[in-house]
């Protein structure tokens, strides 16, 4: 199996450029303060932020981010590491009798080369086999982070253009990058970027930066005011790109020209390397296979246009539809698994609230009530999956909740992993919807649940999860 790779950026260009070159990398946003980072490292210096050279700006910021997206992946993994109580696994397709229901058999099962809608399986009223053995098993036999001895890589980059002497970062505005274009046409200047790889398993950190030099066309103020209006010079480093709308303004280049981009693979293969880690072991994508699109990763064939996944949306390791034994294609081609997240009464002890969130109306049966959660990535275990999605949907923080126990529906070659979980005691989780997969994502009264309407398999869970969050109070009641 490959080295996982996550990249601490949300930028398109530079995720495209990684899986043109064989790796899907899973993104995870830093959301580093620059400013406070390039001040707080020219402080620490005695020195001003003005007097930091271009490329040490690049560096700090790509260190920056790299180890931001570090510590929220240590935070995964130590919160994973310490779960406590069972986990229960369920094998529903091998009940000796499965109700003749169009949910459950698999010849009446829907056809998907037809109709993409997804809806989750019911096995409401099936008898079904389990097992229960300590959660802490999935930390020992489960491939995870706490388990790797290499990996996953952590990427982060920065990039500023240096002309006359003078650093340009993002312009954000139309006016900056007016003046900036401007000042650009028929000249040249220097984009930097600096790389930062932190290898999760070991913690060993390689740097470095890459530099190229860039010469522009001399291109007429139309020219300017009909490029700032697509808008795509406002919100990258020296307001222009050459794989995008800016390209046939740019006369030549000298040097790494996926540096430009924002990205060096060069300079990142020999950083891999520094690591010890070959560049080939990173390959997880077949030669000219084509990320999916937003609305095939969703599989969601919805009529109008209000009700398609947002561009912004990714393909990442992991997301996939998986041709299920029980007759249903389920999503995650690791499986998937999410938080049931309880709040207890600081008096009694009793369960009070769960975080439900409620789907985009976009996403397979848009509308109904669920928990946050998600396909889980390569080189995930499911708690490390469910954690890592609570936050990115959710904002639950896994340093303020604690791990009580999992349920497993386990279909053979697909399996859904439910992770319940408390507050920790004297910490307060806020809720919120933290990208476009939710409508909201609010905490609810316990005796609310059933009044929603729920997810198909939520709705057949849920008299059993209730059960199980209200006896994984009274231990740790008891404790």
């Amino acid at each position: 199996m490959s080295i996982p790779l996550i990249l601490a950026s949300q930028s398109k260009p530079r995720r495209d450029v990684l899986y043109a070159a064989g790796i899907c990398p899973t993104i995870r946003v830093s959301h580093v303060d620059e400013p406070a980072a390039l001040e707080a490292t020219a402080a620490k210096a005695g020195v001003t932020v003005d007097d930091l050279t271009v490329k040490q700006r690049v560096m700090i910021l790509a260190e920056a981010k790299a180890q931001a997206v570090h510590r929220a992946y240590r935070d995964v993994a130590d919160t994973a590491a310490a779960a406590t109580g069972n986990r229960v696994i369920a094998y529903p397709l091998r009940a000796a009798e499965v109700e003749a229901d169009a949910t459950v058999v698999s010849d009446s099962a829907i056809d998907y080369s037809s109709d993409r809608i997804a809806t989750t399986r019911d096995f409401s009223g099936v008898n079904m086999p389990t097992v229960t053995e300590p959660i802490s098993n999935i930390i020992a036999l489960q491939p995870g982070l706490t388990r790797a001895t290499v990996g996953p890589l952590i990427i982060g980059c920065d990039s500023m253009f240096l002309m006359d002497g003078e650093c340009y970062g993002k312009p954000h505005s139309a006016e900056i990058a007016r003046e900036r274009l401007r000042t650009m046409r028929g000249n040249s200047g220097e984009l930097w970027t600096g790389h930062c790889i932190i290898d999760f398993a070991t913690g060993r950190v390689a740097r470095g930066a890459s530099r190229a030099t860039v010469h522009f066309g001399d291109f007429s103020d139309k020219d300017v005011e009909r490029y700032i209006a697509t808008r795509e010079p406002l919100e990258v480093a020296g307001s222009f790109t050459l794989e995008g709308f800016g390209g046939a303004f740019i006369d030549g280049i000298e040097g790494d020209p996926h540096g430009i981009i924002g990205i060096s693979l060069p300079l990142l293969r020999k950083l891999a390397a520094e690591l010890g880690v070959e560049w080939t072991d990173l390959w997880n994508v077949q030669r000219g296979e084509i990320a999916p699109e937003s609305a095939d990763a969703a599989g969601i064939a919805m009529a109008g246009k209000d009700n398609l996944p947002p561009v912004e949306n990714v393909h990442q390791p992991g997301d996939g539809w998986v041709d299920c034994a029980c007759g249903r294609k389920h999503w995650g081609t690791n499986g998937a698994s999410g938080i049931l997240l309880a709040r207890r009464d600081s008096a009694t002890g009793k369960v009070t609230y769960v975080v439900m969130q409620h789907r985009a109306a976009w996403s397979a049966e848009g509308g109904t009530w669920g928990i946050p959660g998600g396909a889980t990535a390569d080189g995930e275990s499911p708690i490390e999956g469910a954690l890592r999605e609570s936050y990115e949907e959710a904002n639950i923080m896994p340093e303020d909740i604690e791990v009580v126990g999992s349920y497993r529906e386990d279909h053979g070659n697909w399996a859904y992993t439910t992770v319940f979980a408390f507050e920790k005691p004297g910490h307060h989780v806020d809720p919120k919807a933290n990208d476009d997969e939710s409508m909201e994502i609010c905490w609810v009264p316990i005796d609310d649940v059933p009044n929603r309407k729920l997810l198909t398999a939520m709705k057949t869970d849920w008299p059993r999860f209730a059960a199980r969050l209200e006896e994984l109070a009274e231990e740790l009641n008891c404790r």
